[in-house]
């Protein structure tokens, strides 16, 4: 599978992370147990049409909502969310005038 980072175009799936339903973008509110429960426990298990969390780790370092398709793996859009931080690869450049 590959996905199209918005800042680095397109990659392989093994440079992300994933993180789970975008359900984590959101948080019930405190002290409602059985909401809590239910929001880290009880997840839909879709045949088709999903809203994911990745985390653009062998790269930009950005955090993504990516809309695919769970029957025909087929990605429709892909969102970025937070991040565009420094990434491992960036990490990796040498800086300049260092040899």
């Amino acid at each position: 599978m590959r996905i199209t980072c918005p800042l680095c175009g397109p990659r392989d799936r093994r440079e992300f992370y994933y993180y789970g339903s975008e359900d984590y973008l959101t948080q019930p509110a405190l002290g409602d147990f059985d909401a809590i429960d239910a929001h880290l426990h009880l997840r839909d298990n879709l045949a088709g049409e999903v809203r994911d969390l990745w985390y653009h780790e062998m790269g930009c370092a950005a955090w993504l909502l990516v809309t695919r398709n769970t029957v025909t793996h087929k990605i429709s859009d892909v969102v970025q969310v937070a991040g565009g931080g420094v990434g491992i690869l960036a990490k990796m450049k040498p800086e300049e005038g260092a040899l």
